[in-house]
């Protein structure tokens, strides 16, 4: 097995820490951004423009590719990394927030999640072995055990009820789970209870996963909230393993995050809010589609260097948006991941040069207006 986490250096002005993720198929520096490619692709790029903006971690989603084409498919084509032409590193989700999510009906037992399939109407069972007997089909770098997902207003006895089955089931996946270079993350719920939190992570870290995640936040609860959960959960989980927040990626929560001690995380926002017509500028964000960029000759983001902005105006981008082409959601969302794998580099090098709180400040001036 080839899976590496190194701490390579702790901010001297917060939790923040400067590592390096050796997998099988890349070393990713952290703290690291991961665009999320659903359906074994993220939405609207190529392989080619991901490895050009420079991202060595991509992830894939095991509910919707169990679903389709089928992780049997998948296993054929010799895995995820073959069938996507992707030669970087995947991180493939649960699918646990997506059966509860998504799933037009489910019905949780001990034994697992029966649901019916969003896309059909069929009837299908997820079992804590079931996904891992999917996601070691899919063969991707980092596995996450499968959890049991809530709302951010579930009530306490609801909450704690799900944590420890979180937690039983965390288990179970341990002992399904054989894959010779795949590594499995455990995952950290307890909606916003910090009894059940603490407790959560302290039962997993005594499981001794080679990383762990925060799930079940960015989920509707003010981002206070969120920030004040990771500031007594964070401190539970082994300084040497990656800390991953499962589904955040705005800028403000990169930042945030970061200097909370978060390594790793994911979230489908920038595409999806690409493919809307939203670019996330070092200026706040801009909705192309608006009216006044009709006569705009310039580009997106004058700070920033991607081939997008060197190479269109907003008024064309917004020209395309208007008529329906499909160039214009292709070149926001290349923009987007662009800019966000840019921030994550501007967090580093604050890392590194103990510049960081300074960084964020001037960061979030420009992003503000002010």
């Amino acid at each position: 097995m080839s899976f590496r986490f190194e701490v390579l250096k702790h901010s001297n002005e917060n939790r923040g820490r400067l590592g390096l993720l050796t997998t099988t198929h890349s070393k990713i520096e952290t703290p690291v951004f991961m665009p999320v490619g659903t359906q074994g692709t993220v939405k609207a790029m190529t392989v080619r423009d991901l490895h050009e903006i420079g991202f060595k971690i991509i992830l894939g989603n095991t509910y919707h590719l169990y679903l389709r084409p089928g992780e049997d498919i998948v296993a054929e084509a010799g895995g995820l990394h073959a069938f996507s032409n992707w030669s970087g590193s995947i991180l493939t989700d649960s699918g646990g927030f997506q059966v509860f999510s998504l799933a037009k009906l489910n019905k949780i037992t001990e034994e697992g999640v029966r649901f019916k399939s969003h896309i059909d109407g069929s009837t299908h069972m997820f079992t804590p072995e079931k996904v891992m007997e999917i996601e070691m089909a899919l063969g991707a770098d980092i596995a996450m055990v499968f959890d049991v997902c809530l709302p951010h207003v579930a009530d306490y006895l609801t909450a704690r009820e799900a944590m420890e089955r979180t937690t039983r089931w965390a288990e179970r996946c341990l002992k399904a789970h054989s894959h010779p270079y795949q590594v499995l993350f455990g995952i950290v719920q307890g909606v916003t209870y910090q009894d059940l939190r603490l407790e959560s992570a302290r039962s997993l870290v005594a499981l001794d996963f080679p990383g762990y995640a925060i799930g079940g936040l960015s989920v509707g609860e003010p981002k206070p909230v969120m920030y004040e959960v990771l500031d007594y959960t964070v401190p539970e989980l082994p300084d040497e393993k990656p800390r991953y927040l499962m589904g955040v990626g705005s800028p403000d929560t990169l930042w945030e995050g970061v200097e909370r001690g978060i390594d790793m995380f994911d979230c489908v926002f920038p595409t999806r809010i690409a493919r809307n017509g939203t670019a996330l500028t070092s200026r706040g964000r801009v909705i192309i589609r608006d009216a006044r960029h009709a006569r705009e000759m310039i580009p997106l983001d004058p700070e920033c260097s991607c081939h997008v902005c060197q190479c269109y105006t907003r008024a064309y981008l917004r020209h395309l948006f208007k008529a329906g082409e499909i160039l214009g959601a292709h070149l926001v969302t290349y923009h987007n991941l662009y800019f966000l794998h840019h921030v994550m580099a501007e967090i580093r090098e604050g890392l590194r040069t103990d510049t960081f709180a300074e960084r964020k400040e001037e960061f979030f001036r420009k992003y503000n207006g002010q």
